[in-house]
């Protein structure tokens, strides 16, 4: 039975929802959505809504930093080559060329503004990860890069006239006219629904680590940016590919807290049960290896032991180095009675970030016309199969700034007289029945753990599809009344495009690992898988050749 993705998820009519004019919208506010809002003209009216407070985003819970040439003994074509390498042959050359020559620009830019990054004498202290042939890695407050980077990005928000938020308010559908973006239905607790009419939009909401049961996303990151731009007509692609970050701390009854990358940067191990450090029995570069490498290998090692993790080992390197350099992780352990410079710290892979997303050209655009989108929410070309560390951050504040540029450039090139237009929707009758909204959420973060993980296979990715499809069917026909069933329709649709993509892949590549076909297959498969909701009822999905 051939499933489609409504267009709205509510009914509205516009003589009965308020409405509200902007010239830019910009939907989320972590750093792509907090940097494409100080691109914009202040001449220029801007909104910024976000579901939950100002600074509450995966952005605020980095750790690592921002990879950047900043050492005369680095340069620019050894980070290019470093983020190619990564990405599995997916990646667009020329955005990574783009990215990688603008950041020490970007750093600049964050200096400005308050950002207190860690200092070796006057200049930047810089660190190295895994994938990185040189030190480059730019943070702050030892391991709260993330933090201290939002704190003064949020504060030059705060000082902008032009700049308005609307926090805690829920996007729940793009508006679209004849084609064209107009703007937002919103809603919050106070106002109930409003129309929110925008001569430019920006989608920069972030990932979607919420689908999967083991992560180190906020309880904010429901892809609904991806889905929001799907339902609205454009093109999104690459979804099979997310990366499991190698290290989440893995403690019954604690929270998935991420530890960082820097560690292993900084000579941390990684061991089994036995004590064995066996990384380089997989790779040569060991625990420097990417991230897909390492996520793959500790998932091995778990299994051939027949233990639920493996251990990040600092015990041998120097604590009170430790302890400045990663004070948030020390913290946290501390919470669970575990001494980081005397004991080791069980660690599991967890879903962290997303590769794909929707697809924008060299400025942020969509291929819907007056929609943009930054972020993890966006698909620039520069990550292909697998992120390099810390390339995250970089790929926020570079595309922030092309897209609140571009948005800026063409909101005032249309005239102030622009108005509302005659947009409204009715939709079947809703099913009465009452759900269980937390049950669906919990079976489907347990169900894409168990068959959309770091190993996968066509049994278990048709398996999920059977089982998300079917609550699609009865999930996505509902009209709910506030975000707790809007985010689980999100989630829906983004986990049924995810296994559409990775069930297509019929190859491992990058952070996408089948288990029924191990090999990377350039011939067929170097490519990417792409998406639109146009297609959908057709079953339809495209590929289209990497740059």
């Amino acid at each position: 039975m051939v499933f489609c993705t409504p267009r709205y998820l509510v009914p509205f009519h516009p003589k009965r929802v308020p409405h509200f004019f902007t010239d830019v919208l910009i939907v989320g506010s972590g750093l792509a959505g907090l940097r494409a809002a100080l691109a914009v003209d202040p001449a220029l009216s801007t909104l910024v809504i976000t579901k939950d407070s100002l600074i509450e985003s995966n952005s605020t819970y980095a750790q690592g930093g921002i990879a950047a040439v900043l050492s005369p003994d680095d340069n620019f074509d050894s980070h290019v080559r470093d983020t190619l390498a990564a990405g599995g042959s997916l990646c667009h050359r020329d955005i990574v060329e783009l990215v990688v020559r603008e950041a020490p620009i970007r750093i600049e830019e964050l200096v400005a503004w308050g950002t207190r990054f860690d200092r070796s004498g006057s200049a930047i202290a810089l660190g190295r990860e895994g994938g990185h042939e040189h030190e480059r890695i730019a943070h702050a407050l030892g391991d709260a890069t993330g933090k201290e980077v939002m704190r003064a990005i949020s504060a030059a928000v705060e000082a902008r006239p032009n700049i308005t938020v609307w926090d805690r308010t829920f996007t729940i559908d793009l508006l679209t006219h004849e084609g064209v973006c107009r703007g937002a239905l919103v809603w919050n607790p106070q106002h109930g629904r409003t129309f929110v009419w925008a001569k430019q939009t920006l989608l920069c909401t972030g990932g979607a680590g919420q689908l999967y049961r083991e992560t180190t996303n906020p309880s904010v990151a429901t892809g609904d940016g991806i889905a929001l731009a799907y339902r609205a007509g454009a093109e999104v692609r690459d979804l099979e590919f997310v990366q499991f970050h190698p290290t989440v701390l893995y403690i019954a009854g604690g929270s998935r807290s991420l530890i960082s990358e820097a560690t292993r940067g900084e000579g941390a191990w990684l061991v089994d049960r036995r004590g064995h450090r066996f990384m380089f029995d997989y790779d040569p570069r060991g625990e420097l290896a990417p991230r897909d490498v390492v996520s793959l290998a500790i998932v091995s090692q778990m299994e051939k032991t027949k233990h639920p993790n493996v251990y990040l080992d600092m015990t041998h390197l120097e604590p009170q180095r430790v302890l400045e350099r990663f004070p948030g992780i020390a913290a946290v352990c501390r919470e669970f009675n575990i001494d980081i410079t005397r004991e080791r710290i069980p660690v599991r892979p967890g879903a962290h970030y997303m590769m794909g997303g929707v697809v924008v050209d060299r400025e942020g655009r969509t291929t819907v016309p007056r929609l943009w989108a930054a972020g993890e929410t966006a698909s620039t070309g520069l990550h292909g199969a697998n992120r390099l560390a810390s390339n995250s951050l970089l790929e926020a504040l570079v595309f922030g700034a092309h897209a609140g540029e571009g948005a800026s450039r063409e909101a005032a090139q249309i005239s102030d007289q622009y108005a509302a237009v005659p947009i409204e929707y009715t939709p079947p009758p809703s099913p009465t029945e009452p759900l269980n909204l937390a049950d669906i959420r919990n079976s489907l973060q347990s169900l894409m753990w168990r068959s959309v993980g770091v190993l996968r296979n066509a049994d278990g990715l048709s398996e999920a599809l059977e089982n998300i499809q079917h609550w699609c069917r009865y999930v996505l026909q509902r009209q709910f009344k506030d975000p707790s069933g809007w985010e689980l329709q999100n989630m829906l649709c983004v986990a049924r495009l995810m296994i559409k993509g990775a069930l297509a892949r019929e190859e491992s590549r990058g952070s996408h690992c089948r288990t029924d076909f191990p090999d990377t297959d350039d011939e067929r498969w170097n490519k990417h898988t792409v998406f639109r909701r146009e297609d959908e009822c057709r079953e339809a999905g495209s590929s289209r050749p990497a740059a």
